[in-house]
């Protein structure tokens, strides 16, 4: 892997950069643990110091030539060092090497690892530091001995000493794509961030380490990290070097920790005694935190439990798991994770007998979204004989792990022992959730339906009709999936699961069809009944999401979408490989991104969500479809066709309810590749198929997208027209976004309005559309000459400044291509640059240079200089 780019730490950056150019002349000493980047942070820094403004010399210490005069700032002094003067003297005389060197500019000293300068060295850079036309700037390793001039530096008020802290996840993330030359998963980042605790040395250490073992896969283009990896010897090393020999207390002392964190204090101190606990303390080895009157304990840095659990001998580390368990246990089982945690010791030691106990700590893992945990505790239950109850779980789970084929055996291992109502619609309700949304068979919506019948029990029976309802819901059998959904929420005796489930069918519904305020409404309500539902059915929070998500990117709510990406079911989905709800969650986060105008954002989440979706077809096609639309929109024709087709390919029927965001899709894939009649004849189409499914909402946006191709005028469905029909939706769908569509529509020939519509849709940050709109003001606005066609360039200008690249039939008219020689001319002259400078510049006519710049001006509808730079603003380059 070799160098990349330097990215992050943009606040300390310009920290070090200001110290070095204010007049103050301040230095600045920068402390950190080894590999978090202070060498790289400096040199960055340095090397943006313009050298005929500052003289500026870099010089890096070391343990070579610590015991040497001077031998620190060898890099930076002259090699006639004067014989036979006094230490004073040869102090003066490296000074005065110094400023004659500096011929007058201000003096920047930058010094990597200054705790390993010699004592004269140390003394020189105390006395630059002092100079009023210097800048002293330094980085330490934290936790070692520093010179005391060093020190003297900060505590004498020269210069101010921070820490370095690590990277943040989101530098950490940029840096990764850096590493590997591309988009990167998300929750690949964040386990490597933790792992790595910001350290970017840790970092490329456990990256080459992952690659080296093909841990690292690239589905779609994006990295993405099994989560395993080899203890590279560089690696080993690393973390050697900072744990040190251990004697065999401390050492069993850590083990304890690594196989326990967090691990209670006096716990610790029962299992390997207070003096080796004491001595991993205060070797920098563990950390105790308090919380909550209690005394946590974890190791220093998590690395080094990934080493110590990776060379602990397997019959020592089940003897320790036994261990930790049997103090858990003893102490009582009262946080919330100790029952996972024990009945995963107990698992991993071999002393795993409880299958109740087995079984209740898997339904927890679950509810928490950890997938591969929940299946191992939950097959181990099922082998010591956990039943039904463990064969229910096991095989549900397994149709979250993309595994059901496996499931369906496991089911049938176990008809046998229905012996009630309540086991009857527990069994029939996974079977249809492996069958349907597993293995695709549409037949099982039938089969539930029949099967139904068979539970007597009126409760349990809502049960399995609130999987039918939400079958049919997706099978785009609105009015049957609302009928049952209905009667199960009107039912006195439905549990909470089929209660919350069948208000997620009708949330949905609501939200298709511009019952936006409604849809809201019972969204709220399921998820503040989750305490009731979400032990016993925790994948319904996906029917949630979908519900929550459709409503939001139907109502344009981006800030809504922000708020429910940001909630707690995305962390645990993406962390605990639940792939349907991080993948869904991808989509969701891409379709914000695009109607913000992000479109490159757009189209690496999108590819995210293939990639994590990519043994799973739920929302697989949905995925391609949001990839499409954003290449299409990114202007990438090749791209936005091939993962049109990868859509279609990989779409199932029984989820038919996702068509409209899939053949809007397919629409603006058609106008990229230049067929726009075509893809107005697939929105038209589009437009009559959502208004005989009632899917109001829906058909706002596909109508809008009709106005975005200039056909605002366009008959849909009879002599109505788009703007027309627009207008009439008002009524019907809830929120403001539909109205404003409407405005759009009626303002098709009016460019002052239309940039007013431009910037109602910049307010609620909706800059794809707001680009838009700012164009068509444009043509406009040119085509009548209109006084605030300038002004109206500015303004397409500044929104598509705040916006990745787009390339939209709006767009294309409103920014006529340039040529090459063409932009370069209108550039000089906007710049002021008079026509005979320009002409000698380029080596052209002056007659030339006018002819090239009227035709600039009637390509962007301007008649003099004074206009032209705001017309440039709205031209994209090539």
């Amino acid at each position: 892997m070799g160098p990349w780019h330097f990215v992050g730490r943009a606040d300390e950056l310009r920290r070090i950069v200001a110290s070095a150019t204010s007049g103050g002349r301040r230095g600045l000493i920068l402390s950190g643990t080894a590999g978090i980047g202070k060498t790289r942070l400096l040199r960055e820094a340095v090397s943006v110091l313009p050298p005929e403004r500052y003289a500026v010399w870099n010089a890096t210490a070391n343990i070579a030539v610590a015991g040497l005069p001077f031998g620190g700032l060898a890099q930076v002094l002259p090699g006639d060092q004067p014989v036979g003067v006094s230490p004073a003297g040869l102090l003066r005389w490296a000074v005065d090497s110094l400023h004659r060197e500096a011929a007058g500019r201000p003096m920047v000293l930058a010094i990597d690892d200054a705790h390993l300068l010699d004592p004269s060295s140390a003394a020189l850079v105390y006395l630059v530091a002092r100079d009023a036309h210097a800048t002293v700037l330094g980085t330490l390793r934290t936790g070692e001995q520093v010179p005391l001039p060093v020190r003297a530096l900060w505590t004498d008020d020269l210069v101010d000493h921070d820490e370095l802290a690590p990277l943040s996840a989101a530098d950490t993330h940029a840096l990764l794509v850096e590493m590997l030359g591309g988009p990167v998963d998300t929750a690949s980042a964040d386990r490597l961030w933790r792992l790595s605790a910001g350290n970017p040395l840790l970092l490329r250490e456990l990256v080459i380490a992952a690659a080296t073992g093909d841990e690292l896969t690239r589905p779609y283009g994006v990295w993405r990290w099994t989560g395993e990896f080899d203890l590279a010897p560089r690696l080993t090393d690393l973390i050697d070097a900072r744990i040190g020999d251990l004697s065999d207390d401390v050492r069993e002392a850590i083990e304890l920790v690594a196989f326990g964190e967090p691990i209670g204090l006096s716990l610790l101190i029962e299992a390997a005694g207070e003096a080796p606990v004491e001595s991993a303390e205060e070797r920098g080895l563990i950390r105790v935190a308090a919380s909550d009157r209690r005394h946590h304990v974890r190791l220093a840095h998590p690395l080094y439990g990934e080493v110590v659990r990776q060379r602990c001998p397997v019959t020592r580390a089940m003897r320790l798991k036994a261990r930790l368990a049997t103090l858990v246990e003893g102490a009582g089982i009262r946080r919330r994770d100790d029952l996972l945690r024990v009945a995963e010791w107990r698992l991993d030691s071999g002393t795993a007998t409880d299958p109740a106990m087995l079984l209740q700590a898997g339904a927890q893992a679950f509810s928490r979204y950890n997938m591969h945990l929940g299946a191992r505790l939950t097959r181990a239950a099922l082998d010591t004989g956990g039943g039904f109850d463990a064969a229910d779980l096991l095989a549900a789970i397994l149709m979250f792990m993309d595994r059901p084929e496996e499931a369906l055996p496991i089911l049938e291992s176990v008809r046998d022992e229905i012996d009630s109502d309540q086991r009857r619609s527990r069994w029939l309700v996974v079977r249809g959730l492996v069958s349907y949304w597993g293995l695709g068979l549409e037949s099982a919506v039938d089969q539930i339906a029949a099967d139904a019948a068979t539970v007597a029990d009126p409760g349990f029976r809502a049960r399995v009709h609130s999987f039918e309802a939400i079958m049919r819901m997706h099978r785009l059998e609105t009015e049957t999936a609302c009928r049952l959904s209905q009667s199960i929420v009107d039912s006195p005796t439905a549990p909470a699961s089929a209660h919350a489930l069948a208000q997620c069918v009708l949330a949905h519904a609501y939200a298709v069809r511009g019952q936006l305020a409604e849809s809201a409404r019972v969204t709220d309500q399921v998820q503040a009944d989750a305490p009731r539902w979400q032990t016993e059915m925790p994948y319904l929070q996906l029917a949630l999401e979908l519900a929550r998500g459709t409503r939001l990117a139907l109502a344009g709510d981006v800030a809504g979408i922000d708020a429910i990406v940001a909630d707690e079911f995305a962390d645990l989905a993406d962390a605990g490989d639940f792939r349907l709800g991080s993948g869904y969650m991808s989509v969701v986060r891409a379709q914000a991104a695009r109607l913000r105008g992000r479109t490159g954002e757009a189209l690496r989440g999108s590819l995210q969500a293939c990639a994590v979706l990519a043994g799973s077809r739920v929302f697989a096609g949905l995925a391609h479809a949001e990839r499409a639309h954003a290449a299409a929109l990114l202007g990438e024709a090749d791209e936005a066709k091939a993962a049109m087709a990868d859509s279609d390919q990989t779409h199932r029927p029984g989820m038919a309810v996702l068509y409209p965001w899939r053949e809007q899709a397919r629409a603006w894939v058609a106008a990229c590749g230049g067929e726009v009649e075509r893809a107005i004849e697939r929105l038209v189409t589009l437009v009559e198929r959502l208004r005989g499914d009632g899917f109001a909402a829906h058909e706002a946006l596909i109508l809008h997208d009709l106005v975005r191709l200039g056909c605002a005028n366009l008959p849909v469905g009879g002599p109505q027209t788009v703007a027309e029909r627009l207008a009439e939706l008002t009524a019907v769908v809830d929120g403001p976004l539909t109205a404003l569509l409407a405005r759009h529509a009626a303002a098709a020939g009016d460019g002052t309005e239309l940039l007013a519509v431009a910037d109602a849709f910049a307010e609620r940050g909706l800059l794809l559309l707001a680009a838009d709109a700012a164009a068509m003001a444009v043509v406009r606005l040119r085509a009548a000459n209109g006084a605030e066609r300038s002004e109206a360039s500015a303004r397409l200008g500044d929104l598509l400044a705040r916006c990745d690249t787009l390339r939209t039939p709006a767009l294309r008219a409103a920014r006529p291509a340039l040529t090459e020689r063409e932009r370069q001319i209108a550039r000089l002259a906007a710049a002021g640059v008079a026509s005979k400078q320009i002409a000698d510049q380029l080596f052209l006519s002056t007659r030339t240079i006018e002819n090239h710049l009227q035709r600039v001006y009637g390509k962007l509808g301007v008649t003099n200089r004074s206009e032209l730079a705001h017309a440039l603003r709205a031209v994209p380059e090539p």
